[in-house]
């Protein structure tokens, strides 16, 4: 991935400094967890009364959060927290920082332009960095266990960076340079969740949610807001390519692709249990990720990500 000539976003909070401990290994931070959960009982809680408040489901303040748990429930994570300072504001300078930057400069530069179309006004969401844990604002507290994650009422995408080791290295969702795209995709992944949030997409689905007449149903409203994320993420790279048509390398998609096969619903299911649960599913299956993300690519187009409308997931 080239993103040489990306603008780079200021609209970030970094708190990397703010957290952490000894922990071994060079300081990483806890791993994501292994099999099923990785949410404290106190994040749950804190998550159902914002939930309750915004009428929004909880499971859409997490975004992300089960993306590496298959929705299963299972113990909490402990973490730690060092306070050592006030966030940095602004574009970061380290490399893995001026990546996140130039993605949600990128990101924000093509939505304006999508939404200006439509008479709309675009206002792009801010990212928190952080190690381990910090304040999630009013979606509670953030931990790396949860993964990248949306909160709808302060609009805010919270992001432990050791998360796109953990996708390379445990999940084997992308090698080398093509990481950076991965890193890209999983940002954008998150940044269409706003969108969803803009359009008052998150709050139709919430109501559709508490008439749903069973588990099962509720949690299949919650694969079609994830799967529209992935289309809305490959739509963003539809749009960023008539901007910069090399912006893409060799083996970046194919990246892309690898990382849904790893953190489909049926490949983590399967990892962490031996068997595949659809009723379960939470984010949608590694075929539907994949498909989805591609569908956004290849046709470039909101219309073309109403999974809602879809007569195949």
């Amino acid at each position: 991935m080239r993103y040489d000539d990306f603008r780079r976003s200021d609209n970030i909070d970094d708190r990397r400094d703010d957290g952490g401990g000894d922990f071994g290994g060079g300081g990483g931070g806890f791993g994501l967890p292994t099999g099923g959960g990785g949410l404290g009982i106190g994040t749950i809680v804190v998550l159902g009364l914002v939930g309750w408040a915004f009428g929004i489901d909880p499971r859409l303040l997490i975004g992300g959060a089960e993306i590496l748990t298959g929705g299963s429930g299972g113990a909490p994570t402990i973490q730690t927290e060092r306070r050592s300072g006030p966030a940095k504001a602004g574009a970061p300078k380290d490399e893995m920082g001026d990546l996140i930057s130039a993605t949600l400069g990128s990101i924000d530069d093509r939505w304006t332009e999508i939404f200006q179309t439509s008479g709309r006004r675009y206002q792009g969401p801010r990212i928190v960095l952080f190690r381990n844990a910090t304040n999630g604002g009013r979606c509670g507290r953030a931990q790396s266990a949860m993964g990248p994650f949306y909160c709808p009422p302060d609009r805010l995408i919270y992001l432990d960076t050791n998360f796109f080791r953990e996708v390379e290295t445990r999940f084997r969702g992308c090698s080398g340079s093509a990481c950076k795209f991965t890193a890209a995709y999983i940002i954008a992944h998150e940044a269409g969740h706003h969108i969803q949030n803009l359009l008052g997409i998150l709050p139709r689905v919430n109501q559709m949610q508490q008439q749903a007449g069973s588990r099962a149903e509720s949690n299949r409203l919650q694969v079609m807001v994830e799967l529209q994320a992935d289309c809305l993420s490959g739509l963003w790279v539809n749009r960023q390519l008539k901007k910069s048509p090399g912006f893409l390398e060799a083996g970046d998609i194919d990246a892309a692709l690898q990382t849904a096969t790893a953190i489909g619903d049926d490949t983590l299911q399967r990892k962490a249990q031996g068997r595949v649960v659809p009723d379960s599913f939470t984010h949608g299956s590694a075929e539907q990720r994949k498909r989805w993300f591609m569908t956004g690519y290849q046709q470039g187009t909101i219309e073309a990500c109403n999974t809602f409308g879809a007569s195949n997931l």
